[in-house]
């Protein structure tokens, strides 16, 4: 910063919790930095969100969000307290996040008027109902809910409003897509797990990512062996079944599933690996690098799909009793990293008939994620690849 040039205020983002809420945040954090390029910007993340914005070249300092419990928001208030930061723009919609800015003494404090932090909030933007937003208005079914529509796009209206409460004109600023970096420690962990694989280094490969927090969003199992045995036999790739340590079983079952479609020597050829990723340990970090390198991802609605998208690589992305619109990407995605004039992402959703003013996380029966056939998913990855 030149030194004829006033300091600005230091800013404080209060970053989303989930993973893929974090990468669906990266074109309204870019916006604030193009915005405030020579003020200090402070991010409090919970781990999910830290690792995945590592390497990005956001924020000033990160400061680690406590991960629960009563006495959250007091330690999260003492841990940027100390910045001294003249105003927060909160991405979160809990009422102890906002207790947390408040208990900081920040003076300007500004998000979404939800769950009754309104008190908490100097400047707060309406979060619309059902009954209020069209097409979302026809449905009676419950009007006074929060209608479906883009996260990614809630963050950015926030981060623009917060830009002008500050007096910085917004409307020339582009708008950003999804983005985000693997640093070096997080390529070299990655390099690792896949020469265990092993995948050598310019090898396409697949990744498969069949977890997921909530059951209901799982893809049965049989179905994405038969899809592992397709991009091996079909499409020549090595393939990668993803998942957490806890779901390590899950993903041996559909190397098991693949291999008895493939063979028995499937899941040992050297030409045509099928590896149950969740057994040669990573983090987030690691699976960044690893997805940005990957072919193609099939995957539940999960974070993976987010990061994935954030590197230009393309996914197959299923949804079950979760409405597509609150996790669209299609406004913000990245060009393809391969370059190719091909789709960057298909949406496969359980009931494609659902009326648009219905909400599938409402129609958990007519939208369960089994009602996908897999070789819907077959084609629609087959078109990704070209």
């Amino acid at each position: 910063m030149s030194a004829d040039r006033p300091q600005l205020p230091r800013a404080l983002v209060v970053c989303p919790t989930w993973l893929g809420d974090a990468v669906m945040a990266t074109p309204a954090l870019q916006l604030l930095r193009a915005g405030l390029p020579g003020a200090f910007l402070g991010g409090l993340c919970r781990p999910a969100a830290q690792q995945a914005l590592a390497g990005l070249d956001v924020f000033d300092e990160v400061h680690p969000a406590p991960s629960g419990g009563i006495m959250a928001p007091k330690v999260a208030a003492q841990r940027v307290r100390i910045r001294r930061y003249a105003s927060a723009l909160l991405l979160t919609n809990s009422f102890s996040t906002a207790l947390s800015t408040r208990l900081a003494g920040i003076p300007l404090r500004m998000g979404f008027n939800r769950d009754g932090r309104g008190v908490l909030l100097t400047d707060s933007l309406p979060a619309r109902t059902r009954r209020e937003t069209p097409p979302f208005d026809r449905s009676a079914t419950d009007p006074g809910g929060y209608p479906a529509e883009p996260i990614a796009g809630a963050y950015e209206s926030l981060a623009r409003a917060f830009l002008e409460r500050l007096g910085v004109d917004h409307r020339s600023l582009a708008r950003p897509t999804l983005r985000l970096a693997a640093t070096d420690g997080e390529e070299r962990a990655a390099a690792d797990i896949l020469a265990r694989a092993p995948i050598a280094p310019s090898a396409a490969f697949a990744v498969l990512n069949p977890g997921g927090n909530n059951p209901a969003k799982r893809w049965p199992p049989d179905r994405f062996a038969e899809v592992a045995a397709w991009l091996i036999r079909d499409r020549g790739l090595p393939v990668l079944v993803n998942g957490s340590p806890a779901e390590s079983g899950l993903c041996a079952e559909i190397v098991s599933r693949a291999c008895g479609m493939l063979g028995r020597d499937a899941q040992t050829s050297a030409s045509h690996p099928l590896v149950n990723l969740a057994e040669l340990g990573g983090s987030i970090g690691s699976l960044k690098a690893i997805l940005r390198r990957a072919a193609i991802l099939v995957t539940n609605d999960t974070g993976p799909r987010h990061v994935a998208a954030a590197f230009g690589t393309p996914v197959v992305a299923l949804f079950g009793p979760t409405d597509p619109r609150w996790t669209t990407l299609t406004p913000w995605l990245p060009p393809r990293r391969d370059g190719k004039p091909l789709p960057l992402e298909a949406e496969l959703a359980a009931d494609p008939s659902l009326p648009e003013e219905e909400v599938a996380d409402d129609h958990p029966e007519r939208c369960r994620v089994d009602r996908i056939e897999a070789g819907a998913v077959i084609e629609a990855a087959a078109r990704l690849l070209g």
